[in-house]
Formats: structure tokens, C-alpha cells, sequence
């Protein structure tokens, strides 16, 4: 009897186990196209923040060349945004990971135009201290807006630095680490831009997409 106890359980609890797992797959298969498109949603809209609709007139989200893992702080490949208008690249959103923040890895993407100055910066993921570090946020503070405009030549290449460091660029009370590190990780992007101008703004439409970095730095 008691090994007919144990058969019949283990039957349960097979049987249990098997309708759980389909259950969690038809849930997953029912919700998946639905969360793509919330994920790619989310995505666009941190990229027309840096360059809005009126600028270019493609879909970045499908007009990409990949930057490859160990460039602008990257720990694996990641994909960089081209805008256009016809079938001119007029900017490009590259990824940036500043590896230096106070508390861990900032992420980052960074909008450089055409001419080499900058569209504008957006902090995506970090672990930044409220109320010191997290001024890195716009919802916090506007201090990443101080980026917009600004190039290799303005400052001057010594001068991408915080002010405590002889820089041009401010940093918060209380907290530098975290500015000096989106600096650094934006003059970083300037820097790759710049290498790589044929590769990022010489491409035509159509051509673009998933192009795999070429090892040109």
C-alpha cells in the first residue's frame, strides 16, 4: 500500500509539474509579441528624446550597425542607431557603458551628430546614490543637457573633465565620481564617432542594418 502511496503521488505530482509547464509556455507564447513591442516602444522613445521626428524621417530601431563588445565600455555587442533624413546619416546614438560610476556600471546611449558635437546623452540603467548621483537622470536634474552642443574641439580635449578635476563640466555636491564618469564615457563616444565617421555616416539606407563592427577604432 505504501508503494502504491508513492506511485500514485509521483503521478500527481508529474502530472501536476506537466500542466504547470505548459500552463507558463502558453503564457509566455500568449504575452511575447506583446512585450517585444513594449520593450521596442520604451526604446524609440529614449531615442527620439536625443534626436526627435522632425530631424530624421527612418526608424532607427531598423536602421543599426553593431558595436562591438569591449568598445565604449561594452561587455557584449550592441546596436547604434542611425538617423537619417533621405538617405543621409545625419546622427548616430551610440551605446556607452561608464564601467567607473560610484556604485557599478552606468549605461548609457549618447547621440552624436554628423558635424561631431553632441545630440544629447541619456543615462538608461545605474546604481547611482538618490540624491547625489542620480542627478545623472533628467527626471532629476538637467545637468546631462550640459552635454548638448558640445564636441572635441568645445572644450578643448584637456577640458572634458569635471571642474574639481580642471575640466569644463560641473559636478554635484557631494558627488564627482559619478560625473567624471559620464564625462569620460561621453568624450569616449566623441572619440569613436569620430574614428569611425565613414562606417557610422558613410553607409547608405538599406545597408546599414546589422553591419558587424570591422575592427576599425
Amino acid at each position: 500500500m505504501l508503494g502504491q502511496s508513492i506511485s500514485r503521488n509521483s503521478l500527481l505530482l508529474g502530472l501536476f509539474a506537466v500542466i504547470t509547464t505548459v500552463l507558463i509556455a502558453g503564457t509566455y507564447l500568449s504575452t511575447r509579441d506583446r512585450i517585444a513591442e513594449a520593450q521596442r516602444q520604451a526604446e524609440e522613445k529614449a531615442l527620439l528624446e536625443i534626436i526627435p521626428d522632425e530631424r530624421h524621417d527612418n526608424n532607427m530601431l531598423d536602421d543599426t550597425v553593431t558595436v562591438a563588445a569591449g568598445t565604449l565600455g561594452l561587455k557584449q555587442d550592441k546596436p547604434a542607431y542611425i538617423a537619417r533624413r533621405g538617405q543621409q546619416a545625419i546622427a548616430v546614438i551610440l551605446p556607452a557603458t561608464a564601467p567607473d560610476g560610484y556604485s557599478g556600471a552606468i549605461e548609457l546611449i549618447i547621440g552624436v551628430n554628423r558635424d561631431g558635437s553632441v545630440a544629447g546623452v541619456r543615462v538608461l540603467n545605474h546604481r547611482e546614490t538618490p540624491g547625489l548621483g542620480d542627478k545623472v537622470e533628467l527626471s532629476k536634474s538637467d545637468w546631462i543637457l550640459g552635454f548638448n552642443g558640445r564636441s572635441l574641439e568645445n572644450p578643448e580635449p584637456d577640458s572634458w573633465a569635471v571642474k574639481k578635476d580642471g575640466g569644463a563640466f560641473d559636478q554635484f555636491t557631494g558627488a564627482t565620481i559619478t560625473p567624471r564618469a559620464v564625462v569620460a564615457a561621453t568624450r569616449g563616444a566623441l572619440e569613436y564617432a569620430r574614428d569611425n565617421n565613414g562606417r557610422l555616416f558613410g553607409v547608405a539606407a538599406g545597408e546599414s542594418a546589422n553591419t558587424a563592427d570591422q575592427g576599425a577604432e
